[in-house]
Order: structure tokens, then sequence, then C-alpha cells
């Protein structure tokens, strides 16, 4: 027998993203992460959480070397 998959509620998923309890929200309700919805609660299965974060590092763009400044790097919220 399997193990059920471990699923993360929308407060949990915020928090280990460390973003607002809303974005969290948004991007589920948008599709950018797979959820699925039991009743009225999103659940996020722990694989969709993996792929939305190992695909969603991007590249940072190329500054002028003239401007100071570390590194920036981003998520897609969208």
């Amino acid at each position: 027998m399997t193990s059920p998959p471990v699923l993360y509620t929308v407060r949990e998923v915020a928090e280990l993203l460390r973003v607002h309890q809303r974005t969290a929200y948004r991007l589920i309700t948008g599709g950018s992460i797979k959820a699925i919805k039991i009743g009225s609660q999103w659940r996020v299965p722990e694989s969709a959480l993996l792929e939305f974060i190992n695909s969603g590092w991007q590249e940072p763009e190329p500054e002028d070397q003239s401007k100071p400044g570390p590194t920036q790097y981003k998520l897609p919220l969208e």
C-alpha cells in the first residue's frame, strides 16, 4: 500500500514560500501552483509545490554593469 500524498493548506504554502497568504491563494487559484479543491478549501500536493519551486526560478535579466547592487532572483507570481 502506498502512503497518501502530503497535502498543504494555503496558509502552509504561504509560510513555505514566505509570501502573504493572499499571494499564495492567487498563485493557486490562478493555476500557477496545481491544487485540488476539497469542499471549499484548497489543498496543494507536495509534488505540485516542488514543481512550482523548481520550475519557477528565472535567471536574472542582464543589468547595466554601472549600477551597483545585489543580483535579484524572481519567482513567477502571476
